[in-house]
């Protein structure tokens, strides 16, 4: 089988529409060599349902953004304020990445499961570089790992001596230049240490799979993501406005799936946690969205959607049980 070298997947941790879309259609190319041929239909069906869906869903946010940037130049700059805003691409992105792994790992067992050893050996060697490339991915997003915090704290000892030796050696050119150096790598060395402190000590207000409203925009959603501080690109965080946050960027952004009735353009947002609330009462209405077959398993008594166990893993969060409503005058032998 002609392998899909693991650099061709997702080129850009963050990229754009067109990176995204060519990363898929490299997946799948991964199930039409000649070694591998399809072995479930529906699995096959639901790729291709998959590509068309990113691929219409990629289109349609190409068209709101120029529509939104001809918005703002007749209204004199003034942004129009839409759900829109807070679309995310990269969301989106991680999403099909997310599936693409999960559908590795069904074939994989396939396999097993039909004695096609070599088949399952070929697919297990293209996951390990799939989650290779995702955890790297998720150093990247996170900015800094706590281990390249430290990395960095080293590097301002080294140099901080370099420096000294250079003063007692008279070598003041070089000495200025480490100065430089110290005094940008102590700017990066603190940001890379709140970062990497944020994502130990995170605290989310909501849960996977937990049902939510936007206060803004309201629409409803549900909850597949979570990062403790916006991971979005400048370019992005200046289009939806997040300097204008009573809390900044540094509060937990969600990942929500929008119910297509409400905005059926949107799909994936990227959203603050101001922005959010819970419903009141149990929300057992109807919610419709592509992805919600492959990341969650169904929904609870409360109506929230219960995660598959691979996305609890991703993002490291415990298993959710519902609290039991005990009919009158019943006790709870636990309480």
């Amino acid at each position: 089988m002609q392998g899909v070298l693991v650099s061709t997947l997702a080129p850009q941790a963050i990229g754009g529409s067109c990176g995204a879309v060519s990363l898929f259609k490299d997946c799948l190319k991964l199930f039409n060599r000649n070694g591998i041929k399809p072995m479930v239909d529906s699995s096959c069906f639901g790729r291709q349902c998959m590509l068309r869906l990113y691929s219409i869903n990629t289109s349609r946010a190409r068209r709101l953004d120029s529509r939104i940037k001809a918005t703002w130049l007749f209204n004199g700059g003034r942004k129009e304020m839409d759900g829109s805003i807070e679309r995310s691409e990269a969301s989106n992105e991680e999403i099909v990445i997310f599936f693409f792994r999960l559908d590795l790992e069904t074939r994989i067992q396939y396999a097993l499961n039909t004695e096609q050893y070599d088949v399952a050996q070929q697919l297990r060697n293209q996951l390990n570089e799939v989650e290779t490339k995702i955890i790297k991915q998720q150093e990247a997003k996170r900015g800094s790992s706590k281990s390249e915090a430290q990395d960095k704290a080293l590097n301002l000892l080294r140099m901080r001596a370099d420096l000294q030796k250079a003063i007692d050696n008279e070598k003041y050119a070089v000495a200025a230049e480490l100065r430089d150096e110290i005094s940008n790598l102590e700017v990066e060395s603190l940001a890379s240490s709140a970062k990497a402190l944020a994502y130990e000590n995170a605290q989310y207000a909501y849960r996977l799979g937990e049902k939510v409203r936007h206060k803004v925009f309201g629409y409803r959603a549900v909850i597949c993501g979570m990062d403790p501080i916006c991971c979005e690109s400048s370019s992005w965080m200046e289009v939806a406005d997040v300097e204008k946050l009573s809390r900044g960027a540094n509060q937990p952004f969600y990942q929500v799936l929008v119910d297509v009735h409400d905005d059926p353009n949107l799909l994936v947002a990227y959203v603050p946690e101001e922005n959010l609330k819970s419903t009141e009462k149990p929300d057992l209405s109807r919610f419709d969205h592509p992805y919600v077959s492959f990341l969650f398993y169904g929904t609870d008594t409360a109506g929230d959607f219960i995660p598959v166990k691979q996305l609890r893993e991703k993002f490291n969060r415990p298993r959710h049980e519902p609290p039991i409503d005990l009919p009158d005058g019943a006790e709870d032998d636990n309480i």
